[in-house]
């Protein structure tokens, strides 16, 4: 697999997440863009952008994050699949759990304070 410099257990949760979600290095064409903003001339030099585009679904993701490439796939591979959970599991995914979660404080908090 890919070396994304990251720590062996985030790398096997990652490769874990990516088979729940049905994604496969094969499905994936990923590119490699320059960056912009902040980096200075390092990032005017190096590709450390990715662009993944999920062939199956037609999903694309941007990420430049960090201003290693290997940390950047990862970033993307995680955006991806946090996507495609969105997208088979609806109101069941992580994601659609912790903005509810998050919906729900903000309601308690308005009704103990209505301000």
């Amino acid at each position: 697999m890919i070396d994304f410099g990251v720590t062996e257990r985030k790398k096997a949760e990652l490769e874990q997440r990516m088979r729940k979600c049905n994604l496969f290095e094969k499905d994936i064409e990923e590119k490699f863009v320059r960056s912009s903003g902040a980096g200075g001339q390092k990032v005017n030099k190096s590709s450390t952008c990715v662009h993944l585009k999920h062939i199956a679904s037609g999903l694309a993701v941007k990420v430049q994050k960090s201003r290693s490439q290997g940390l950047n796939r990862y970033y993307a591979r995680k955006r991806m699949c946090e996507l495609l959970e969105n997208k088979l599991l609806g109101k069941e995914s992580p994601e659609a759990k912790r903005i509810e979660k998050i919906r729900k404080q903000k309601d308690r908090r308005r009704r103990k304070n209505p301000g």
